[in-house]
């Protein structure tokens, strides 16, 4: 069986220890599941840049997809870390829990968005045409759509991480889905 720690800044590469010391400034840590992005020469910097990249999925919206995606994958270090986020950009604790379940009926724009990221995520891509057209019926845009599908690949990325490594969290453990 394989075992995975955390690599420290002197586990990695030069490029990635710069790119630690930049966390390090900018956020005040050095995230579990980004420092183990490290242990791959270009992994890390490619999904910082694909994490900070331009989108019209931001604020409650793009937290909304992380939470969805992440709960769909069962990523336990993503929902931790999703819940605090989601803390920070607004969301309440109550919404946080019913965008687990792929929905947000506190905002009908956000509901569309929740209930077409679980479909996309649990179909594999095949998503449901009811929850497409709500979608858009609900305003979201063909834009709005790709940029909610690079978003799912985003977060798809450090849930499979997670999921393979098993690092621990280092982010306050988000509270059991209840029925």
């Amino acid at each position: 069986m394989n075992t995975f720690t955390v690599p420290s800044r002197d586990d990695v590469s030069p490029a990635n220890q710069a790119l630690f010391d930049k966390l390090q400034k900018t956020i005040g840590s050095v995230p579990n599941l980004y420092a183990t992005l490290g242990y791959s020469e270009h992994g890390l910097g490619t999904y910082l840049a694909l994490n900070g990249a331009r989108t019209t999925i931001a604020g409650k919206a793009r937290e909304i997809v992380n939470l969805v995606v992440s709960q769909v994958n069962e990523c336990d270090y993503c929902l931790a870390a999703h819940t605090a986020i989601g803390k920070m950009s607004g969301l309440t604790e109550a919404q946080i829990m019913e965008a687990r379940r792929g929905r947000a009926t506190f905002d009908a724009k956000l509901d569309a968005l929740a209930v077409f990221t679980r479909s996309l995520v649990e179909n594999r891509g095949k998503v449901d045409s009811e929850a497409l057209d709500a979608f858009f019926s609900a305003g979201w845009t063909k834009e709005n759509m790709v940029d909610v599908i690079v978003a799912v690949g985003d977060k798809t990325i450090t849930n499979y991480l997670h999921s393979v490594t098993k690092i621990p969290v280092d982010f306050p453990a988000a509270p059991a889905l209840t029925a």
